[in-house]
């Protein structure tokens, strides 16, 4: 038995729990071994001491050569890192460069899911369509797609917002190519259009004259 502040506490004992240096049986813990993080919690109407490695959500764990006790985090701050660097926000507050904020700066946008403040993606216009290609796994001869993208033109942060899809593709038709023969006929048509306008032509000149 050990006697601390007019109480009889035991030492490092069954009746301690684990993480205890010294306990009594009304205040729980009242001192903690090393490596050990000491904390308040509430029993009821009463606060009994606890040893903890970590230390819970809302606290932040502060070491010293005496005790290391685990503090509490700043009314704004759902969790934090330490007393001025805050790692989650309540409702209404959103996380900025390690603080909540009632509002987020020019330029970010105030993510309610994360309850952080989040860069936005900025995209450019979309680029021409592409020519129709043909995919294997299409049936249809003359069947095809063709696609057209567009630019990041500003890039995101760990938990910016998500960038809209930057490439789109669409069901096309193939126009038909022409044979060689064909392109032919058609010249030799022309060819045959264009003589006969030549010959109209002197038979009018011819007949003026």
């Amino acid at each position: 038995m050990v006697i601390f502040n007019h109480f009889c506490l035991s030492s490092v004992s069954s009746d301690c729990r684990s993480g205890c240096a010294t306990c009594s049986p009304l205040n729980g813990c009242l001192t903690c071994k090393s490596r050990f993080f000491f904390h308040l919690e509430l029993d009821g109407i009463r606060q009994r001491g606890t040893c903890l490695t970590s230390c819970p959500r809302g606290h932040y764990g502060r070491r010293s050569p005496n005790i290391s006790t685990c503090t509490r985090c700043k009314a704004d701050c759902a969790s934090c890192f330490s007393e001025h660097f805050c790692t989650s926000c309540h409702p209404g507050h959103f996380l900025f460069r390690g603080r909540c904020e009632n509002s987020c700066p020019e330029g970010l946008t105030e993510n309610a899911a994360l309850r952080e403040c989040t860069d936005r993606c900025e995209v450019g216009e979309w680029s021409h369509w592409g020519s129709c290609i043909r995919k294997r796994r299409m049936r249809g001869f003359r069947k095809g797609e063709q696609t057209r993208t567009r630019r990041i033109l500003n890039s995101l942060s760990v938990h910016g917002d998500p960038c809209p899809h930057v490439s789109e593709i669409r069901k096309c038709v193939i126009k038909k190519r022409r044979s060689r023969r064909s392109k032919k006929l058609e010249c030799k048509k022309k060819g045959k259009i264009i003589s006969f306008i030549q010959f109209l032509q002197y038979d009018m000149y011819k007949t003026e004259s």
